[in-house]
């Protein structure tokens, strides 16, 4: 069965455009692009809080087509002990999903609640119930194995989703989408790998689509008109049961028998489904084009789509019907509006950096956009360091020195409010610390945000001074000073040789055209992206050995859980040596002298380039003269951390900056 995406709504000129209305059932979207399964965990014994209300909201008149709040669970042996997850099998829960339901409606989204089952999926949680899977093939994911299903107890997992398919119906959502992708339950039953049984849910594609099936008939008993659609994902590597070729024919024979509104296509299983800085393409375009030629209904395309051109591209090469984003629009709630509004300049971009988005502590945040923020506060909480405070006035004149992201977000919050900025900066261009972190492979994402923030100065005429390096002379006349003079690396007590160099200077290219054999990093034991980057470096660059010297017992542990998977599939084949419990001692010519960290005894390694991971210090500056300009410290000047520390004292630093000004 094919049909061309025109058929859907109203294509202009031929191949539909971003902003094209589309049709899904009875239901008519008002452009193609969605804000794909996510949620912040705002949600407290399984039902949501009022600070997911207000996101929903605040997404919704941002001006995507439709909404999906992601993954609420249909069973309770699919829940975790946080229980941060919404659990819409629940009648208690009902109050808080029609909060939800009626803020996705109320900028004018449709609202669609997605049902899911975590099958042999934990997300490495603590649950208490034991996990279930159709067969007894354990996930590489987690510890233990699983409890197989029996085939008395499929019906009551069947009918598990038509009681929450019911009551999302209840609470107000329009369509309710099915979570078969990622390697969760229904993805089980579909992976040929995965899915072994020997009773009619499993062997061919008729069989393993039949729990599938099931779930569609038992929601069209009580659904009526309402559109219901299904999550897949391509999923790739040593569980690739569910590759293009098996979604083709698996989506034909649902289609043929009991047909969905829409497929959204995703890629990858747990840890692998959220792409890191690495994937800077949408991965599935246009190979979803294959299914979409298999297909009657609108196909959604997720994964990795961040900018108009690959938007466009996918839609004209029929590549798909809409595009899915969630990163983007927690990003920047206001991404659609401004794409559409021929405004793309002004989007705050998701770099990918899957660092606040996926830790949920306490609720999602996100790394870039500082106003998004735990229930009940209106900002990511924040404290500059006040060193003293100038008389009120009435029109700021701000001084911010430094260009890293903590001065351009204070010098783009402050001019966005009317104050007249200058930005010193000593280096000849804008970045700070973004540009030792973009330099390193896979990494690149952060220049979109400097790109951000340069369209952003030129908006707020901001007078920035490149090469310049300000001091407590060129600091008189302004009514507040703004110190973000970021940190810098310390080159340590290992010095000697001339081929040891701090992980800074690796990065940047420091003997970037010797030819390399033995790369020795020595890290300081947290594993951040300081020593993730080293290593990608000495592979970008050939190197014949990499051994990791680090006094923790692994390397990369302090990466978010999801870029770790993703960096360590990319280590295959790698000549990568981890050296635990250990730490760099000397480093004469031609060599790392390390030692054990609990017995002492010392070993020699052979080596060409030693890369010392080092401590990062605040850069400081003495502003004296006249009492009469408020000083403020922000971001790695105050204590180095991450870009969102940075960022969110950026934003506050601007506003109080602004507050004060304003203060009669």
């Amino acid at each position: 069965m094919t049909a061309a995406p025109e058929d859907f709504g109203t294509a202009r000129d031929g191949a539909p455009k971003a902003g094209d209305p589309v049709r899904i059932r009875g239901l008519t979207l008002r452009n193609r692009l969605t804000a794909t399964a996510h949620g912040l965990a705002a949600v407290k014994d399984g039902e949501p809080l009022d600070g997911d209300a207000e996101y929903w909201a605040r997404l919704s008149r941002g001006g995507a087509s439709m909404l999906v709040a992601g993954a609420a669970q249909v069973a309770k042996e699919s829940l975790l002990r946080q229980r941060y997850l919404t659990e819409v099998f629940r009648r208690e829960t009902l109050p808080g999903l029609r909060r939800r339901a009626a803020a996705m409606k109320s900028g004018g989204a449709v609202a669609a609640l997605q049902l899911g089952h975590l099958g042999r999926e934990t997300l490495g949680a603590n649950t208490s119930y034991a996990f279930v899977s159709p067969s007894a093939v354990k996930s590489p994911r987690e510890q233990t194995p699983v409890r197989v299903l029996r085939t008395e107890e499929i019906p009551d997992l069947v009918n598990a989703f038509k009681v929450s398919a019911r009551n999302a119906y209840e609470a107000g959502f329009d369509v309710v989408e099915l979570h078969g992708a990622h390697g969760y339950l229904i993805a089980n039953f579909l992976n040929r790998l995965v899915n072994t049984r020997r009773d009619h849910f499993g062997g061919g594609a008729e069989q393993r689509i039949l729990f599938v099936q099931q779930i569609v008939e038992a929601i069209r008993s009580i659904s009526g008109d309402a559109p219901l659609g299904l999550r897949v994902s391509v999923e790739g590597g040593p569980e690739s049961g569910l590759a293009m070729d098996d979604l083709c024919e698996l989506l034909q024979v649902l289609q043929d028998r009991s047909p969905v509104d829409y497929i959204n296509l995703s890629y990858g299983v747990r840890g692998h489904y959220v792409p890191d800085m690495a994937t800077a393409a949408p991965r599935l375009v246009p190979d979803s084009g294959r299914l979409r030629s298999v297909l009657d209904v609108p196909l959604i395309v997720s994964s990795a789509f961040r900018n108009s051109a690959s938007i466009e591209r996918a839609l004209s090469s029929r590549s798909a019907d809409l595009i899915g984003m969630a990163r983007a629009h927690i990003a920047d709630p206001d991404f659609v509006a401004k794409m559409l509004g021929g405004r793309e300049s002004e989007i705050r971009p998701c770099v990918a950096c899957n660092e606040d988005c996926r830790a949920f502590d306490p609720t999602a945040l996100c790394t870039v956009n500082p106003a998004l923020a735990p229930p009940g506060e209106t900002l990511r909480p924040a404290s500059p360091i006040v060193l003293r405070l100038g008389p009120t006035r009435v029109s700021p004149r701000l001084a911010v020195v430094g260009a890293g992201p903590a001065g351009l977000e204070c010098a783009i919050t402050a001019a966005a409010g009317g104050a007249e900025v200058v930005l010193f900066e000593g280096a000849d261009r804008i970045g700070g610390q973004l540009l030792t972190a973009a330099a390193g492979p896979n990494r690149s994402g952060w220049l979109n945000l400097l790109e951000f923030y340069e369209s952003s100065l030129v908006r707020g005429r901001v007078n920035v001074k490149l090469g310049v390096r300000a001091d407590s002379d060129s600091l008189e006349g302004f009514t507040d000073v703004v110190l973000a003079l970021g940190a810098r690396e310390e080159a340590g007590t290992v010095s000697e040789g001339s081929t040891v160099c701090t992980s800074s200077q690796w990065l940047h290219g420091k003997y970037g055209r010797r030819r390399i054999g033995h790369v020795v990093i020595a890290d300081d034991g947290f594993g951040w992206w300081t020593l993730v980057s080293s290593i990608e470096a000495a592979i970008a660059r050939g190197a014949g050995r990499i051994s990791v010297v680090t006094p923790a017992a692994g390397f990369a542990g302090a990466i978010p859980a999801e870029s770790r998977m993703q960096f360590q599939a990319r280590l295959q084949g790698v000549p990568l040596h981890i050296i635990p419990f250990t730490e760099l001692d000397s480093a004469p010519a031609g060599a790392a002298v390390v030692r054990h960290i609990y017995s002492g005894e010392p070993t020699r390694l052979d080596a060409d380039i030693v890369v010392t991971v080092g401590l990062r210090v605040p850069r400081t500056l003495a502003v004296t003269g006249k009492d009469s300009a408020s000083v403020r410290i922000i971001g790695d000047a105050v204590i180095p951390r991450r870009v969102s520390h940075a960022v969110s004292e950026g934003r506050r630093a601007g506003l109080d900056v602004l507050a004060v000004a304003h203060t009669p």
